[in-house]
Protein backbone atom coordinates (compact mmCIF):
# COMPACT_ATOMS: atom_id res chain seq x y z
CA UNK A 1 0.00 0.00 0.00
CA UNK A 2 2.76 2.32 0.61
CA UNK A 3 3.52 5.77 2.49
CA UNK A 4 0.78 7.67 0.67
CA UNK A 5 -2.64 6.82 2.44
CA UNK A 6 -1.04 7.23 5.78
CA UNK A 7 0.26 10.89 5.02
CA UNK A 8 -3.23 11.93 4.54
CA UNK A 9 -4.07 9.87 7.84
CA UNK A 10 -1.50 11.94 9.69
CA UNK A 11 -2.46 14.98 8.69
CA UNK A 12 -6.42 13.83 10.09
CA UNK A 13 -4.82 13.39 13.55
CA UNK A 14 -3.37 16.61 13.19
CA UNK A 15 -5.88 18.10 12.43
CA UNK A 16 -7.83 16.31 15.44
CA UNK A 17 -5.19 17.30 18.15
CA UNK A 18 -5.85 20.50 17.40
CA UNK A 19 -9.48 19.91 17.92
CA UNK A 20 -8.80 18.52 21.17
CA UNK A 21 -6.36 21.41 22.47
CA UNK A 22 -9.63 23.85 21.29
CA UNK A 23 -11.87 21.78 23.65
CA UNK A 24 -8.84 22.51 26.67
CA UNK A 25 -7.83 25.90 25.96
CA UNK A 26 -11.11 27.88 25.56
CA UNK A 27 -14.01 28.18 27.25
CA UNK A 28 -16.97 26.70 24.89
CA UNK A 29 -19.50 29.43 24.20
CA UNK A 30 -22.20 28.72 20.95
CA UNK A 31 -19.54 30.20 19.06
CA UNK A 32 -16.84 27.64 19.64
CA UNK A 33 -19.37 25.29 19.18
CA UNK A 34 -20.22 26.02 15.83
CA UNK A 35 -16.70 26.42 14.80
CA UNK A 36 -15.67 22.91 15.93
CA UNK A 37 -18.56 21.32 14.03
CA UNK A 38 -16.43 22.86 11.18
CA UNK A 39 -13.31 21.83 12.55
CA UNK A 40 -14.85 18.38 12.13
CA UNK A 41 -15.83 18.86 8.82
CA UNK A 42 -12.14 19.75 7.77
CA UNK A 43 -11.26 16.35 8.78
CA UNK A 44 -13.69 14.35 6.82
CA UNK A 45 -11.42 15.39 3.67
CA UNK A 46 -7.77 13.61 4.71
CA UNK A 47 -9.86 11.05 6.16
CA UNK A 48 -12.22 10.58 3.06
CA UNK A 49 -8.36 10.41 0.98
CA UNK A 50 -6.85 7.59 3.50
CA UNK A 51 -10.27 5.63 2.94
CA UNK A 52 -9.89 5.59 -0.79
CA UNK A 53 -6.46 4.36 -1.00
CA UNK A 54 -7.14 1.69 1.62
CA UNK A 55 -10.74 0.04 0.62
CA UNK A 56 -10.58 -2.14 -2.14
CA UNK A 57 -14.79 -2.54 -2.43
CA UNK A 58 -14.78 0.10 -5.12
CA UNK A 59 -19.07 0.47 -3.85
CA UNK A 60 -17.05 2.48 -0.84
CA UNK A 61 -14.50 3.84 -2.73
CA UNK A 62 -16.99 5.91 -4.23
CA UNK A 63 -18.64 6.73 -1.46
CA UNK A 64 -16.13 8.15 0.19
CA UNK A 65 -14.85 10.26 -3.44
CA UNK A 66 -18.61 11.91 -3.14
CA UNK A 67 -18.22 12.14 0.48
CA UNK A 68 -14.75 14.20 0.46
CA UNK A 69 -16.09 16.50 -2.71
CA UNK A 70 -19.23 17.51 -0.89
CA UNK A 71 -17.69 18.34 2.07
CA UNK A 72 -15.25 20.37 -0.10
CA UNK A 73 -18.52 22.43 -0.89
CA UNK A 74 -19.39 22.59 3.07
CA UNK A 75 -15.87 23.97 3.86
CA UNK A 76 -15.43 26.81 1.61
CA UNK A 77 -19.13 28.02 2.72
CA UNK A 78 -18.13 28.41 5.94
CA UNK A 79 -14.74 29.43 5.10
CA UNK A 80 -17.08 32.48 3.86
CA UNK A 81 -19.21 32.02 7.14
CA UNK A 82 -16.02 32.83 9.44
CA UNK A 83 -14.51 35.25 6.84
CA UNK A 84 -18.04 37.40 7.40
CA UNK A 85 -18.07 36.91 11.29
CA UNK A 86 -14.19 38.05 11.84
CA UNK A 87 -14.11 40.60 9.30
CA UNK A 88 -17.46 42.18 11.15
CA UNK A 89 -18.54 42.47 6.88
CA UNK A 90 -22.51 41.94 7.52
CA UNK A 91 -23.25 43.16 4.32
CA UNK A 92 -22.64 40.08 2.82
CA UNK A 93 -25.31 38.40 4.83
CA UNK A 94 -27.76 39.59 2.67
CA UNK A 95 -30.31 36.95 1.48
CA UNK A 96 -29.65 37.20 -2.11
CA UNK A 97 -25.69 37.21 -2.01
CA UNK A 98 -26.41 34.08 0.22
CA UNK A 99 -28.42 32.61 -2.56
CA UNK A 100 -25.77 33.33 -5.20
CA UNK A 101 -22.80 31.78 -2.98
CA UNK A 102 -24.52 28.79 -1.73
CA UNK A 103 -27.84 27.56 -3.47
CA UNK A 104 -24.96 26.77 -7.05
CA UNK A 105 -22.34 24.82 -4.12
CA UNK A 106 -25.44 22.61 -3.57
CA UNK A 107 -26.43 21.61 -6.95
CA UNK A 108 -23.06 20.47 -7.90
CA UNK A 109 -23.04 18.83 -4.70
CA UNK A 110 -26.13 17.27 -5.50
CA UNK A 111 -24.42 16.14 -8.94
CA UNK A 112 -21.40 14.45 -7.09
CA UNK A 113 -23.79 12.82 -5.03
CA UNK A 114 -25.87 11.37 -8.00
CA UNK A 115 -23.05 10.84 -10.58
CA UNK A 116 -25.18 10.88 -13.25
CA UNK A 117 -23.98 9.22 -16.49
CA UNK A 118 -20.53 9.30 -14.94
CA UNK A 119 -20.18 13.32 -15.21
CA UNK A 120 -18.24 13.78 -11.85
CA UNK A 121 -16.27 11.07 -11.42
CA UNK A 122 -15.16 7.21 -13.27
CA UNK A 123 -13.17 4.82 -12.15
CA UNK A 124 -10.27 3.35 -13.92
CA UNK A 125 -9.30 0.09 -13.50
CA UNK A 126 -12.61 -1.01 -12.12
CA UNK A 127 -11.93 0.93 -8.98
CA UNK A 128 -11.62 4.89 -7.69
CA UNK A 129 -7.94 4.97 -6.34
CA UNK A 130 -6.87 6.21 -9.47
CA UNK A 131 -9.96 8.19 -11.46
CA UNK A 132 -11.01 10.06 -13.90
CA UNK A 133 -13.25 13.67 -13.72
CA UNK A 134 -15.66 15.04 -15.45
CA UNK A 135 -17.27 18.53 -16.33
CA UNK A 136 -19.68 18.32 -12.48
CA UNK A 137 -16.03 17.89 -11.29
CA UNK A 138 -14.98 20.81 -13.02
CA UNK A 139 -18.08 23.40 -12.03
CA UNK A 140 -17.63 21.81 -8.52
CA UNK A 141 -14.20 22.82 -8.76
CA UNK A 142 -15.34 26.43 -10.39
CA UNK A 143 -17.60 26.95 -7.71
CA UNK A 144 -15.37 26.22 -4.51
CA UNK A 145 -12.62 28.71 -6.53
CA UNK A 146 -15.42 31.56 -6.52
CA UNK A 147 -15.65 31.02 -2.79
CA UNK A 148 -12.38 31.68 -2.19
CA UNK A 149 -12.46 34.95 -4.49
CA UNK A 150 -15.24 35.67 -2.42
CA UNK A 151 -13.69 35.57 0.71
CA UNK A 152 -10.71 37.12 -0.83
CA UNK A 153 -12.31 40.36 -1.13
CA UNK A 154 -13.99 40.42 2.07
CA UNK A 155 -10.84 39.99 3.49
CA UNK A 156 -9.85 43.00 1.33
CA UNK A 157 -12.85 45.18 1.97
CA UNK A 158 -11.95 44.68 5.87
CA UNK A 159 -8.52 45.18 5.59
CA UNK A 160 -8.94 48.70 3.62
CA UNK A 161 -11.83 49.84 6.02
CA UNK A 162 -11.74 51.91 9.32
CA UNK A 163 -11.32 48.67 11.31
CA UNK A 164 -9.61 48.38 15.10
CA UNK A 165 -6.02 46.78 15.08
CA UNK A 166 -7.07 43.60 16.27
CA UNK A 167 -10.15 43.12 14.21
CA UNK A 168 -7.36 43.48 11.61
CA UNK A 169 -4.73 41.21 12.90
CA UNK A 170 -7.63 38.83 12.98
CA UNK A 171 -8.67 39.63 9.26
CA UNK A 172 -4.72 39.25 8.68
CA UNK A 173 -4.22 35.33 10.09
CA UNK A 174 -7.42 34.82 8.01
CA UNK A 175 -6.49 35.98 4.72
CA UNK A 176 -3.24 34.09 5.79
CA UNK A 177 -5.28 30.70 6.00
CA UNK A 178 -7.22 31.78 2.88
CA UNK A 179 -3.98 31.66 0.77
CA UNK A 180 -2.92 28.54 2.20
CA UNK A 181 -5.57 26.43 1.68
CA UNK A 182 -6.23 27.75 -1.85
CA UNK A 183 -2.32 27.16 -3.03
CA UNK A 184 -2.20 23.95 -2.01
CA UNK A 185 -5.87 22.99 -3.68
CA UNK A 186 -4.96 24.54 -6.87
CA UNK A 187 -1.21 23.04 -6.80
CA UNK A 188 -3.34 19.33 -6.03
CA UNK A 189 -5.69 19.98 -9.44
CA UNK A 190 -2.91 21.39 -11.25
CA UNK A 191 0.18 18.06 -10.26
CA UNK A 192 -2.62 15.81 -9.91
CA UNK A 193 -5.46 16.06 -12.32
CA UNK A 194 -3.86 18.31 -15.04
CA UNK A 195 -0.74 17.14 -15.31
CA UNK A 196 -1.78 13.35 -13.60
CA UNK A 197 -0.86 11.66 -17.16
CA UNK A 198 3.03 12.71 -16.25
CA UNK A 199 3.51 13.24 -13.08
CA UNK A 200 3.18 10.85 -10.14
CA UNK A 201 0.43 11.88 -7.70
CA UNK A 202 1.34 13.80 -4.90
CA UNK A 203 -0.75 12.42 -1.93
CA UNK A 204 -1.79 14.87 1.10
CA UNK A 205 -1.35 18.50 -0.57
CA UNK A 206 -5.43 19.61 -0.37
CA UNK A 207 -5.15 17.98 3.42
CA UNK A 208 -1.94 20.19 4.36
CA UNK A 209 -3.52 23.39 2.91
CA UNK A 210 -6.83 22.28 5.14
CA UNK A 211 -4.75 21.73 8.15
CA UNK A 212 -2.38 25.30 7.92
CA UNK A 213 -5.99 27.04 7.83
CA UNK A 214 -7.32 25.40 10.61
CA UNK A 215 -3.70 26.29 12.76
CA UNK A 216 -4.63 30.04 11.55
CA UNK A 217 -8.31 29.81 12.74
CA UNK A 218 -7.07 28.27 15.90
CA UNK A 219 -4.79 30.61 16.63
CA UNK A 220 -7.18 34.03 15.83
CA UNK A 221 -9.54 32.46 18.21
CA UNK A 222 -7.13 31.49 21.20
CA UNK A 223 -4.80 34.73 20.83
CA UNK A 224 -7.53 37.07 19.93
CA UNK A 225 -10.13 35.63 21.86
CA UNK A 226 -13.04 36.79 19.45
CA UNK A 227 -15.55 34.16 20.28
CA UNK A 228 -15.34 35.50 23.91
CA UNK A 229 -15.51 39.01 22.80
CA UNK A 230 -18.40 38.77 20.74
CA UNK A 231 -20.32 37.35 23.89
CA UNK A 232 -18.76 39.52 26.92
CA UNK A 233 -17.82 43.14 25.84
CA UNK A 234 -18.01 43.82 21.89
CA UNK A 235 -15.68 47.13 21.52
CA UNK A 236 -18.68 49.04 19.43
CA UNK A 237 -20.56 49.14 22.79
CA UNK A 238 -18.60 49.71 25.47
CA UNK A 239 -16.98 52.63 23.49
CA UNK A 240 -20.36 54.15 24.07
CA UNK A 241 -20.34 54.54 27.72
CA UNK A 242 -18.95 57.78 29.29
CA UNK A 243 -16.90 55.79 32.01
CA UNK A 244 -14.12 53.62 31.52
CA UNK A 245 -14.39 49.69 31.05
CA UNK A 246 -11.65 47.01 31.33
CA UNK A 247 -11.97 43.60 30.38
CA UNK A 248 -9.37 41.06 31.26
CA UNK A 249 -8.98 36.80 30.96
CA UNK A 250 -8.67 35.21 33.89
CA UNK A 251 -4.77 35.72 33.86
CA UNK A 252 -5.28 39.53 34.22
CA UNK A 253 -4.11 40.28 30.66
CA UNK A 254 -6.24 43.29 29.09
CA UNK A 255 -8.58 41.81 26.60
CA UNK A 256 -10.64 44.97 26.19
CA UNK A 257 -10.32 48.60 26.75
CA UNK A 258 -12.42 51.54 25.75
CA UNK A 259 -12.00 55.25 24.74
CA UNK A 260 -13.28 56.79 28.02
CA UNK A 261 -10.76 54.77 29.97
CA UNK A 262 -7.71 56.20 27.96
CA UNK A 263 -7.39 59.72 30.19
CA UNK A 264 -7.29 57.92 33.44
CA UNK A 265 -4.96 54.78 32.36
CA UNK A 266 -2.71 53.82 29.70
CA UNK A 267 -3.32 50.88 28.80
CA UNK A 268 -3.23 48.46 25.90
CA UNK A 269 -4.72 44.96 24.72
CA UNK A 270 -2.13 42.61 25.72
CA UNK A 271 -0.80 44.37 28.51
CA UNK A 272 -0.75 42.66 32.02
CA UNK A 273 -3.04 44.50 34.68
CA UNK A 274 -1.78 45.05 37.93
CA UNK A 275 -4.52 46.90 40.52
CA UNK A 276 -2.11 47.60 42.99
CA UNK A 277 0.32 49.30 40.54
CA UNK A 278 -1.97 52.00 39.18
CA UNK A 279 -3.22 52.83 43.19
CA UNK A 280 0.42 53.82 43.97
CA UNK A 281 -0.68 54.23 48.06
CA UNK A 282 -1.83 52.25 50.80
CA UNK A 283 -4.98 52.62 53.15
CA UNK A 284 -6.78 50.50 55.31
CA UNK A 285 -9.44 50.86 53.12
CA UNK A 286 -7.55 50.34 50.28
CA UNK A 287 -5.55 47.88 51.23
CA UNK A 288 -8.99 45.68 51.82
CA UNK A 289 -9.94 46.29 48.28
CA UNK A 290 -7.32 45.17 46.93
CA UNK A 291 -7.44 41.81 49.79
CA UNK A 292 -10.98 41.32 47.93
CA UNK A 293 -10.10 41.62 44.71
CA UNK A 294 -6.98 39.32 44.62
CA UNK A 295 -8.81 36.61 47.38
CA UNK A 296 -12.47 36.83 46.55
CA UNK A 297 -12.11 36.68 42.63
CA UNK A 298 -15.75 35.38 42.40
CA UNK A 299 -16.82 38.35 44.57
CA UNK A 300 -17.32 42.00 43.01
CA UNK A 301 -15.15 44.50 44.75
CA UNK A 302 -15.25 48.26 44.88
CA UNK A 303 -13.63 51.21 45.98
CA UNK A 304 -13.79 55.36 45.77
CA UNK A 305 -10.36 56.91 46.01
CA UNK A 306 -8.18 60.31 44.71
CA UNK A 307 -5.90 59.36 42.33
CA UNK A 308 -2.90 61.63 42.72
CA UNK A 309 -1.63 61.19 39.33
CA UNK A 310 -4.53 62.81 37.72
CA UNK A 311 -5.68 64.46 40.67
CA UNK A 312 -9.78 62.73 40.49
CA UNK A 313 -11.71 60.76 42.13
CA UNK A 314 -12.78 57.75 40.93
CA UNK A 315 -15.39 54.88 41.46
CA UNK A 316 -13.65 51.84 40.37
CA UNK A 317 -16.01 48.11 40.72
CA UNK A 318 -14.46 44.73 39.30
CA UNK A 319 -16.82 42.03 38.99
CA UNK A 320 -15.94 38.38 37.51
CA UNK A 321 -17.59 37.12 34.21
CA UNK A 322 -19.13 33.69 34.85
CA UNK A 323 -19.69 30.77 32.23
CA UNK A 324 -21.28 27.90 33.56
CA UNK A 325 -20.34 28.98 37.48
CA UNK A 326 -16.44 29.52 36.62
CA UNK A 327 -14.74 32.65 36.16
CA UNK A 328 -13.25 32.90 33.02
CA UNK A 329 -12.16 37.08 33.40
CA UNK A 330 -13.27 39.87 35.11
CA UNK A 331 -14.98 43.60 34.10
CA UNK A 332 -13.04 46.47 35.62
CA UNK A 333 -15.35 49.91 35.15
CA UNK A 334 -13.63 53.22 35.92
CA UNK A 335 -15.54 56.43 37.01
CA UNK A 336 -14.67 60.14 37.34
CA UNK A 337 -16.43 61.49 39.92
CA UNK A 338 -15.04 64.34 40.66
CA UNK A 339 -17.59 66.39 39.85
CA UNK A 340 -19.82 64.50 41.44
CA UNK A 341 -18.46 65.28 44.86
CA UNK A 342 -18.14 68.67 43.92
CA UNK A 343 -21.75 68.96 43.60
CA UNK A 344 -22.40 66.92 47.14
CA UNK A 345 -19.99 69.18 48.96
CA UNK A 346 -22.31 72.12 47.64
CA UNK A 347 -25.77 71.26 47.97
CA UNK A 348 -25.15 69.04 51.66
CA UNK A 349 -25.41 73.19 53.22
CA UNK A 350 -28.63 73.42 51.41
CA UNK A 351 -32.42 72.91 53.29
CA UNK A 352 -33.95 69.39 53.91
CA UNK A 353 -35.77 69.44 50.03
CA UNK A 354 -32.12 69.82 48.25
CA UNK A 355 -30.62 67.22 50.61
CA UNK A 356 -33.38 65.32 49.61
CA UNK A 357 -32.11 65.40 45.69
CA UNK A 358 -28.55 65.36 47.01
CA UNK A 359 -29.60 61.64 48.51
CA UNK A 360 -31.19 60.24 45.12
CA UNK A 361 -28.12 61.62 43.45
CA UNK A 362 -25.57 59.60 45.73
CA UNK A 363 -28.27 56.73 45.51
CA UNK A 364 -28.19 56.44 41.92
CA UNK A 365 -23.92 56.84 42.09
CA UNK A 366 -23.82 53.90 44.68
CA UNK A 367 -26.29 51.94 42.21
CA UNK A 368 -24.47 52.80 38.85
CA UNK A 369 -22.51 49.67 39.37
CA UNK A 370 -24.93 47.22 40.62
CA UNK A 371 -27.12 46.82 37.93
CA UNK A 372 -27.48 47.71 33.87
CA UNK A 373 -31.12 48.72 34.62
CA UNK A 374 -29.42 51.86 36.27
CA UNK A 375 -26.68 52.46 34.01
CA UNK A 376 -29.77 52.84 31.49
CA UNK A 377 -31.31 55.27 34.08
CA UNK A 378 -28.55 57.77 33.49
CA UNK A 379 -28.75 57.85 30.34
CA UNK A 380 -32.26 58.89 30.48
CA UNK A 381 -32.01 61.04 33.15
CA UNK A 382 -31.39 65.12 33.25
CA UNK A 383 -27.91 65.03 35.12
CA UNK A 384 -29.19 68.69 37.11
CA UNK A 385 -32.87 67.49 38.00
CA UNK A 386 -32.76 64.33 38.29
CA UNK A 387 -35.96 63.84 36.09
CA UNK A 388 -36.41 62.51 32.78
CA UNK A 389 -35.14 63.77 29.66
CA UNK A 390 -36.01 65.01 26.13
CA UNK A 391 -34.66 62.10 24.32
CA UNK A 392 -36.04 59.53 26.78
CA UNK A 393 -39.27 61.03 26.73
CA UNK A 394 -39.51 61.52 22.88
CA UNK A 395 -38.74 57.57 22.90
CA UNK A 396 -41.60 56.52 25.20
CA UNK A 397 -44.09 58.68 23.78
CA UNK A 398 -43.68 57.50 20.26
CA UNK A 399 -45.05 54.12 21.21
CA UNK A 400 -47.62 55.45 23.95
CA UNK A 401 -48.89 57.87 21.95
CA UNK A 402 -49.81 55.67 19.09
CA UNK A 403 -51.19 53.03 21.21
CA UNK A 404 -53.58 55.61 23.21
CA UNK A 405 -54.35 56.69 19.51
CA UNK A 406 -55.35 53.17 18.08
CA UNK A 407 -57.55 53.22 21.30
CA UNK A 408 -58.79 56.10 21.68
CA UNK A 409 -57.74 56.81 25.22
CA UNK A 410 -57.50 60.42 26.14
CA UNK A 411 -54.29 62.19 27.19
CA UNK A 412 -52.72 65.32 27.46
CA UNK A 413 -49.31 66.65 27.62
CA UNK A 414 -48.47 70.24 29.83
CA UNK A 415 -45.39 72.60 28.38
CA UNK A 416 -44.52 74.35 31.25
CA UNK A 417 -41.76 77.25 31.60
CA UNK A 418 -39.77 79.37 34.21
CA UNK A 419 -41.37 83.08 34.00
CA UNK A 420 -38.39 85.69 33.87
CA UNK A 421 -35.86 83.15 34.00
CA UNK A 422 -33.53 84.90 32.89
CA UNK A 423 -33.43 87.66 34.73
CA UNK A 424 -32.78 85.08 38.23
CA UNK A 425 -29.44 83.98 36.54
CA UNK A 426 -28.41 88.03 35.74
CA UNK A 427 -29.14 89.22 38.64
CA UNK A 428 -27.94 86.31 41.33
CA UNK A 429 -25.56 84.12 38.98
CA UNK A 430 -25.86 80.58 37.26
CA UNK A 431 -25.72 78.10 40.10
CA UNK A 432 -28.65 80.16 41.87
CA UNK A 433 -30.40 79.29 38.64
CA UNK A 434 -29.55 76.22 38.76
CA UNK A 435 -30.99 75.86 42.29
CA UNK A 436 -34.47 77.37 41.01
CA UNK A 437 -34.40 74.51 38.15
CA UNK A 438 -33.52 71.96 40.94
CA UNK A 439 -36.12 73.43 43.46
CA UNK A 440 -39.06 74.06 40.73
CA UNK A 441 -38.48 69.97 39.89
CA UNK A 442 -39.18 68.98 43.69
CA UNK A 443 -42.60 70.99 43.91
CA UNK A 444 -43.35 69.41 40.22
CA UNK A 445 -42.55 65.74 41.62
CA UNK A 446 -44.65 66.48 44.98
CA UNK A 447 -47.61 67.38 42.88
CA UNK A 448 -48.12 65.07 40.05
CA UNK A 449 -49.47 61.52 40.34
CA UNK A 450 -47.18 58.86 40.09
CA UNK A 451 -48.22 57.62 36.62
CA UNK A 452 -47.29 60.88 34.91
CA UNK A 453 -44.14 61.27 33.21
CA UNK A 454 -42.52 64.56 33.54
CA UNK A 455 -39.26 65.40 31.56
CA UNK A 456 -36.85 68.34 31.23
CA UNK A 457 -38.05 70.09 27.43
CA UNK A 458 -34.51 72.31 27.50
CA UNK A 459 -32.94 74.96 29.91
CA UNK A 460 -35.93 76.04 31.65
CA UNK A 461 -38.65 74.44 30.27
CA UNK A 462 -40.13 71.11 31.18
CA UNK A 463 -42.84 68.93 29.45
CA UNK A 464 -45.25 66.53 31.59
CA UNK A 465 -47.11 63.34 30.09
CA UNK A 466 -50.62 62.71 31.45
CA UNK A 467 -51.67 59.37 30.44
CA UNK A 468 -55.57 59.07 30.89
CA UNK A 469 -56.36 62.22 31.47
CA UNK A 470 -59.13 63.66 30.02
CA UNK A 471 -59.27 67.99 29.41
CA UNK A 472 -61.31 68.99 32.67
CA UNK A 473 -59.37 66.67 35.00
CA UNK A 474 -55.75 67.60 32.89
CA UNK A 475 -57.25 71.63 33.44
CA UNK A 476 -57.13 71.06 37.02
CA UNK A 477 -53.85 68.95 37.51
CA UNK A 478 -52.53 72.36 35.66
CA UNK A 479 -53.79 74.47 38.31
CA UNK A 480 -52.77 72.80 40.66
CA UNK A 481 -49.12 72.87 39.89
CA UNK A 482 -49.24 76.31 38.74
CA UNK A 483 -50.65 77.66 42.01
CA UNK A 484 -47.47 74.81 43.97
CA UNK A 485 -45.02 76.81 42.07
CA UNK A 486 -46.11 80.45 42.55
CA UNK A 487 -46.31 79.49 46.47
CA UNK A 488 -43.14 77.64 47.26
CA UNK A 489 -40.51 80.19 48.59
CA UNK A 490 -36.99 78.37 47.63
CA UNK A 491 -33.65 79.20 50.20
CA UNK A 492 -30.93 79.75 48.23
CA UNK A 493 -27.52 80.32 49.40
CA UNK A 494 -25.66 83.76 49.66
CA UNK A 495 -29.31 85.24 49.13
CA UNK A 496 -30.93 87.17 51.86
CA UNK A 497 -34.07 86.82 50.38
CA UNK A 498 -36.46 83.39 49.64
CA UNK A 499 -36.87 83.35 46.04
CA UNK A 500 -39.77 82.26 44.50
CA UNK A 501 -41.26 82.15 40.63
CA UNK A 502 -43.99 81.53 38.62
CA UNK A 503 -44.61 79.50 35.85
CA UNK A 504 -46.45 79.76 32.00
CA UNK A 505 -47.85 76.50 30.97
CA UNK A 506 -49.42 75.44 27.46
CA UNK A 507 -52.12 72.85 27.66
CA UNK A 508 -52.66 69.71 24.97
CA UNK A 509 -55.72 67.93 25.55
CA UNK A 510 -56.43 65.03 23.36
CA UNK A 511 -59.43 62.95 23.22
CA UNK A 512 -60.67 63.47 19.41
CA UNK A 513 -59.49 60.86 17.23
CA UNK A 514 -61.32 61.31 14.37
CA UNK A 515 -58.34 63.07 13.05
CA UNK A 516 -55.91 61.50 10.07
CA UNK A 517 -54.28 58.03 11.69
CA UNK A 518 -52.45 57.15 9.17
CA UNK A 519 -48.64 58.91 10.05
CA UNK A 520 -45.68 57.70 11.53
CA UNK A 521 -45.28 57.92 15.33
CA UNK A 522 -42.48 60.52 15.13
CA UNK A 523 -44.68 62.71 13.09
CA UNK A 524 -47.71 62.79 14.83
CA UNK A 525 -45.62 63.76 18.46
CA UNK A 526 -43.74 66.46 16.50
CA UNK A 527 -47.41 67.92 15.97
CA UNK A 528 -48.27 67.44 19.24
CA UNK A 529 -45.09 69.09 20.61
CA UNK A 530 -45.60 71.90 17.98
CA UNK A 531 -49.34 72.48 19.21
CA UNK A 532 -48.70 72.80 22.94
CA UNK A 533 -45.65 75.03 21.84
CA UNK A 534 -47.70 77.08 20.05
CA UNK A 535 -50.28 77.21 23.34
CA UNK A 536 -47.40 77.72 25.79
CA UNK A 537 -46.05 80.76 23.12
CA UNK A 538 -49.63 82.32 23.87
CA UNK A 539 -49.70 82.26 27.73
CA UNK A 540 -46.03 84.26 27.43
CA UNK A 541 -47.41 86.50 25.13
CA UNK A 542 -50.49 87.21 27.24
CA UNK A 543 -48.77 88.14 30.49
CA UNK A 544 -47.14 84.86 31.66
CA UNK A 545 -48.11 83.04 35.40
CA UNK A 546 -51.58 81.76 33.31
CA UNK A 547 -52.45 78.43 30.98
CA UNK A 548 -53.35 78.71 27.84
CA UNK A 549 -55.37 75.37 26.29
CA UNK A 550 -54.05 74.37 23.20
CA UNK A 551 -57.17 74.53 20.33
CA UNK A 552 -55.09 73.25 17.00
CA UNK A 553 -55.90 69.44 16.68
CA UNK A 554 -52.76 67.62 15.22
Amino acid sequence: MGLAPWIDLILCFMLFALLLYMFVSVTITNLHKVYLGFHISMMLWPYCQFAIKTIENPTYQLFYVKLAFVDAALLTTGFIWFTILLTGQSQFLRQKVLIGLFVPALLTSLGVIFNPNGWFVRPVNGGYIERTYGPIFWVNISILIVHAIVSLYIIYIALVSDQAPRIKNQVIFMLKGIVAVTACVMADIFLNVVLDDYLPVIPGMTSLGILLSAIFFVITINRDKVFDIVTIAHQDIIDTMEYGILVLDDHEIVIEVNQSLTPLLQLQIGDCFDMAGILRYTTATLQSFLDSYRERPLETAEIELLLPAIGRYIHIHAAPILVSGSRVGRIVTFQDITELRRLINETNQQNISLQERNESLIRVQAELFETNHKLQKMAITDSLTGCYNRHYLTQQLENELMKNRESHKPFAILLLDIDFFKSVNDHYGHLAGDAVICGTVEVLKRTLRHTDILARYGGEEFIIYLPNTEHAEAQLIAEQVKASIESNRMVIENIDQPLSVTISIGLLAIHDFSADTARQATSYLNDLFKSVDKALYEAKHEGRNRIVYSKGHP
